[in-house]
């Protein structure tokens, strides 16, 4: 078990044995979800939802769009903290 504190705005820094065992670099979006009270951290397979528009789940363009809106707000988020 680890322990982080959480900053200013909700910052938190995950322990490098964390990032590593989770595969986690710099850059890695990562999916945010509560559940059953917990907060849950995973990384996002962008490829799966690229492949998954080929299953009939959404379609390339919109795929696309939304990447291009993630990077964006993770761009700015960036940008902020500095």
């Amino acid at each position: 078990m680890k322990v982080v504190r959480v900053y200013k705005k909700g910052i938190i820094a995950l322990p490098k044995e964390v990032r590593e065992r989770a595969g986690i670099k710099e850059g890695t979006m990562l999916v945010v979800e509560v559940e059953e009270g917990r907060i849950v951290l995973r990384p996002l397979d962008l490829w799966e939802r690229v492949w998954g528009s080929g299953r009939g789940l959404g379609n390339a363009e919109e795929v696309e769009r939304e990447l291009d809106e993630e990077e964006a707000l993770w761009e700015e988020r960036l940008e902020k903290s500095s």
